[in-house]
């Protein structure tokens, strides 16, 4: 497996700063590829979504068809460094080729310590590599806090029900920025510590979760949480991850970056599609709004679906897994769409145990500078996610989910700042928020 149609992407980027040279014109113009028929600045809707069909998911078609979803058609992005952080850019360019997997396999580097930072293949050639790679670092930070809007609708457009929540992530192991690095002292046999804390509404408020994962992706993560009206942290199985966190919602821990669960707990891992596909990888954020928030559109109350902006990805990579020791999982596999160039995902789908289309997952990212304004991660302009579609196809609730710049509580995006350990990631620091 091999990544580019010229060659590789990532040799291209090495070589010019972008990946254009590795993909001909017709795959980075959507203009080019339609023959005229549509081009950046179009909308794709119901009265044109049919030229396009072969680069949606077969959701994303039925929602465009069906349920007045529309997509407003951007450039293709070729610059890297505006599709992920650049420092974990550098970090893979710096360790190409230091990446294996041992006898239980995990990542390790050729002298069999945990990884040293950036994507251990950016060449991959194998889907246990992509999948594995990217679960090693979700955000591509070494640190990050998403302060996050939730917004949960029936097949109505009904909303019933409307969460504010803070999530945290912080890497112990391939730490690319913040000292010590590349491992935390003490802490490599680990991979990160994860919570979310529920800000709003007051009857959830201070309830929160603690991941803390294992760097052996062999072992469940240990989970605990906390709830105000008992005043006290709690242990929860880790292997039931299937579930809401919270009334209404349609996103299960499970769903995290598309890869919400140690890879080894999953297997049978193949590609099974690659070509160009339409994408919302880069224009998501919403300067305009003092807190970044979102517009929507569509379904029966014209509020269904985030407003997004996508773009012709030349090249993706659909890899497909079971779950392997989940025996009463309701999902039989799930098909997850990376784009080709970053390895990044922004696409899920799940089937049930019938083989039938359960649920579906989108996600828009953003470059925070979009020319009018910018949010600084160092030195350099902000990478992120955006927002969130998270659909149950079968009982068509909706799960929307933005991330913002502030909420309730005066928590605050962040990355890269280490008093994000003290302030979110321990039982203590629940109990404190929760209190």
């Amino acid at each position: 497996m091999r990544a580019g149609v010229f060659g590789s992407a990532w040799m291209s980027f090495l070589s010019t700063g972008s990946v254009a040279a590795a993909y001909p014109d017709e795959l980075l113009s959507i203009e080019m590829y339609t023959k005229g028929r549509l081009k950046p600045g179009g909308v794709i809707d119901v009265g044109n979504v049919e030229h396009v069909k072969d680069l949606l998911d077969p959701v994303r078609y039925r929602q465009i068809a069906t349920m007045g979803r529309k997509l407003v058609l951007a450039p293709t992005t070729t610059e890297l460094s505006r599709l992920n952080p650049l420092p974990y850019l550098e970090a893979t360019a710096r360790n190409r080729g230091k990446a294996r997997f041992d006898a239980t396999g995990n990542i390790v580097t050729v002298d069999g310590k945990p990884w040293i930072g950036g994507n251990p293949f950016p060449e991959p050639t194998s889907a246990l590599e992509m999948f594995a790679a990217h679960t090693l670092s979700w955000g591509r930070h070494d640190v990050s806090v998403y302060a996050s809007k939730e917004y949960d609708l029936d097949p109505s457009g009904n909303l019933q029900y409307q969460y504010s929540s803070v999530w945290a992530e912080m890497s112990t192991v391939a730490r690319t920025v913040i000292n010590p690095k590349p491992y935390w002292s003490g802490e490599a046999d680990k991979l990160r510590y994860q919570s979310v804390l529920f800000a709003e509404p007051a009857d959830v408020r201070g309830t929160s979760f603690l991941s803390i994962w294992a760097y052996d992706q062999n072992q469940f993560p240990q989970l605990y949480g906390y709830v105000p009206a008992f005043k006290r942290v709690r242990s929860f199985p880790t292997n039931q991850r299937f579930e809401p966190l919270v009334a209404g919602a349609e996103l299960y821990l499970s769903d995290a970056w598309a890869a919400g669960d140690p890879f080894l707990t999953w297997g049978n891992y193949q590609v099974v599609y690659r070509g160009p596909h339409l994408a919302a990888i880069s224009g998501g954020w919403t300067s305009a709004h003092p807190n970044w928030e979102h517009t929507s559109h569509g379904g029966p109350k014209n509020n269904f679906f985030w407003d997004q902006a996508v773009e012709l990805v030349p090249e993706v990579i659909v890899i497909e897994a079971v779950p392997m020791r989940y025996p009463r999982a309701p999902v039989s596999r799930k098909r997850v769409w990376f784009d080709a160039r970053t390895l990044v995902p922004f696409q899920m789908v799940s089937y049930d145990r019938r083989g039938e289309l359960f649920r579906h997952f989108d996600a828009s990212f953003a470059y925070y500078d979009d020319g009018k304004a910018r949010v600084m991660d160092g030195k350099l302009p902000y990478w992120s996610w955006a927002t969130v579609h998270a659909y149950n196809v079968q009982t068509r609730r909706m799960t929307r989910i933005e991330q913002v710049r502030e909420v309730s509580g005066g928590h605050t995006m962040r990355v890269d700042d280490p008093s994000v350990y003290d302030k979110y990631l321990t039982t203590s620091a629940m109990q404190r928020l929760g209190d």
